[in-house]
């Protein structure tokens, strides 16, 4: 058994505990509140500011951890090399998580080390830098902090009236202590998908069925699995991934997003080097593992012979459409009449306005019309809080 700290316990954390708890490892979850999803269902837990180096010591410190997993990007990473030094496995590794915790450093690598075609983009850290970046850009361009997740702060600018409070929500929405924003070409892309990509210790890197994505806000509402792609475009993206993961080093699963060209262009976008949102649809059953299976089965050494489709599924977002910290009342009996069909409602103590509270996971045999099976699952998840997220899209 091993003792395993769980950096960040969000709903993708809080699945990845109970697959290690399903194998019988220890488990201490940490996050900056009580109560967070995967301190529900870890061993252990501990609310500390993970931005705090000597917090984040001292925890290591008590618990003596054999493998970390940072799940979230607000962590003072560079500790982590310390951690490693010291014996302490952390997944995929250090250098991995300092990498694509900040958007500067896995840019640079993909781009100029790695010679990968990327969107045009500059870094500002102030208003006149970032003005001058924007001249050379063009409209429309895309804003976002260098350090942040889940879309705060991200924006789209369509002129230049809107640049100073595109540059403000960014250096207002960055996670951590990095004040600085990245400017960026809007690539005029068909769609956007992502590959999540498996690096092994002891066997070859594996590739899930790309999923396709709708996001909003800079953030996901619905993912569905397999997303249709030509295999000219498949092969390139899974060479990129293979590239990028390669260069970054470490053994667990990796989102790698993709924007998608009319002329079948794939261009890398970002990653995360860890279970990823638009994953979450590998909970309907898609796959023979989903990707916090793989990730754990990754980062402890564990065999994964090969990865299948079982069914093709979707899942879409439940999003709170209030303000409180009372627990929301779900309608559950109407979203369950439907079949094949899943729910995780993530056990969040504080709702806000937008916040993910859940997620509705809807399945099929393959072959199963996918434009009729994405109505479907955003028709469950509008049910269960009354809200529609989808609107205005």
């Amino acid at each position: 058994m091993k003792r395993i700290l769980l950096l960040g316990s969000g709903e993708l954390g809080k699945e990845f505990v109970i697959a290690a708890k399903r194998a019988g490892q220890y488990v201490i979850a940490c996050d900056n509140y009580k109560n967070a999803p995967a301190m529900q269902v870890a061993d252990e837990s501990e609310v500390i500011d993970m931005l705090d180096g000597a917090a984040l010591d001292a925890v290591v410190d008590k618990h003596k951890p054999d493998l970390i997993i940072p799940e979230i990007e607000a962590i003072r990473t560079e500790r982590l090399f310390d951690y490693e030094e010291r014996g302490i496995q952390v997944a995929p590794s250090a250098r991995a998580v300092n990498f694509t915790m900040n958007r500067r450093a896995i840019r640079d690598l993909a781009a100029q080390d790695l010679g990968l075609r990327t969107a045009k983009y500059f870094y500002a850290q102030t208003y006149e830098e970032f003005k001058a970046a924007a001249d050379k850009i063009g409209f429309p361009c895309v804003v976002k902090p260098l350090m942040s997740s889940s879309g705060h702060g991200q924006s789209y600018v369509h002129n230049e009236e809107e640049l100073e409070e595109a540059f403000q929500n960014a250096i207002e929405g960055a996670r951590g202590d990095v004040k600085e924003v990245i400017i960026e070409e809007f690539i005029e892309f068909d769609s956007e998908f992502t590959l999540l990509t498996v690096t092994q210790k002891n066997g070859p890197t594996l590739f899930c069925p790309p999923i396709g994505h709708i996001q909003k806000g800079g953030d996901y509402r619905e993912s569905w699995q397999p997303y249709a792609i030509p295999e000219e475009s498949l092969c390139q993206a899974e060479h990129i991934a293979n590239e990028v993961t390669r260069a970054l080093t470490g053994y667990g699963i990796w989102g790698v997003e993709f924007f998608l060209t009319k002329k079948g262009e794939v261009i890398f976008s970002e990653l995360s080097p860890r279970p990823h949102d638009t994953g979450m649809v590998t909970l309907a059953h898609t796959t023979n593992f989903n990707e916090f299976e793989l990730h754990f089965r990754a980062v402890m050494g564990l065999p994964i012979p090969a990865i299948h489709l079982e069914h093709v599924g979707c899942s879409a977002v439940i999003l709170s459409p209030i303000e409180t910290d009372k627990p929301l009342l779900y309608n559950l009996l109407d979203a369950c009449k439907e079949d094949r069909t899943r729910l995780r409602i993530f056990g969040k103590p504080i709702a806000h306005v937008g916040r993910r509270m859940g997620v509705a996971l809807c399945y099929g045999k393959v072959g199963t019309d996918m434009n009729a099976l994405r109505d479907k699952t955003k028709r469950v998840a509008a049910t269960v809080l009354g809200t529609d997220p989808y609107m205005n899209k």
